[in-house]
């Protein structure tokens, strides 16, 4: 792999991982599009570290206030708001952990190597992510559920939602923005959820590959450049979502998906 191509994949990797559009399938087909040699799942991980740190650097205050609110409900028996998310968002990443531990092998093996199958996923969420934002801002209007009121039953749900993300082209950010919506979370409540949900999944992920890693100058600059682009579309998302729905990364989805059957097809 070149510094190009890693400069490239970690810009990929800051933008997917954020964006409900699928950071693993795009790790995938752009170097498929392109007429590069798969990387490895142990690199794609390297390039997870990257946004691990964006979204620790933008939540670290968050999660800080999360754990200390844990603590004092532990040690002191204080209930409060941050001690709930707290609890929430561990209950929220067992289904995702179970799922990546069993599934890892065969994602590795054989669903990494069906690029069609990839664009299908990239279309179907799609298309539920389309489908589903449109309902819900309809279905729950002003009762839409804000962060600091998510329920148990909602997180729960999300926790679920995330253990498709193993499957590349559903997306982790992407099935657990669905489910949080349906569930009647507001789009901010959900990505907020979303993107504190990310930091144990990731962590624990990057942790199990350590031993597969190598490390090189090209490793490190993609590390570099994913958790760079991960800061500013985290930034962006957040200002995004205040005014726009979901709808483009919907039909970003779709679209990405044609050209990789167009390219599967005929070329």
């Amino acid at each position: 792999m070149s510094i190009i191509q890693s400069i490239i994949l970690g810009i990929v990797q800051g933008i997917g991982e954020f964006l409900p559009i699928s950071s693993s399938a795009h790790l995938i087909l752009v170097p498929f599009l392109f007429g590069w040699e798969e990387g490895s799942l142990a690199f794609d991980i390297a390039l997870h570290f990257g946004t691990l740190m964006a979204v620790l650097v933008i939540f670290f205050k968050d999660w800080w206030d999360l754990f200390i609110g844990a603590c004092r409900r532990v040690f002191k028996g204080k209930k409060s708001t941050e001690n709930k998310i707290f609890w929430y968002l561990v209950i929220a990443t067992i289904p995702g952990a179970l799922a990546g531990l069993l599934l890892d092998d065969i994602v590795e093996g054989f669903f990494r190597k069906q690029i069609w199958l990839i664009a299908l996923f990239l279309a179907i969420m799609g298309v539920l992510i389309y489908a589903g934002d449109r309902w819900a801002s309809k279905h729950y209007k002003k009762r839409e559920t804000e962060f600091k009121d998510i329920s148990l039953k909602q997180a729960i749900i999300v926790g679920i939602s995330q253990a498709f993300a193993v499957l590349p082209g559903f997306s982790r950010s992407g099935t657990t923005i669905l489910a949080g919506r349906l569930s009647g979370l507001s789009k901010e409540a959900i990505t907020k959820f979303t993107f504190l949900l990310s930091v144990p999944i990731i962590a624990g992920a990057t942790i199990l590959k350590v031993p597969e890693l190598e490390i090189s100058v090209e490793t490190i600059i993609g590390i570099v450049t994913s958790f760079v682009v991960g800061v500013i579309t985290i930034k962006f998302l957040l200002n995004y979502i205040k005014n726009h729905d979901f709808s483009v990364f919907a039909f970003y989805r779709v679209i990405m998906a044609i050209i990789v059957y167009v390219k599967l097809i005929w070329f």
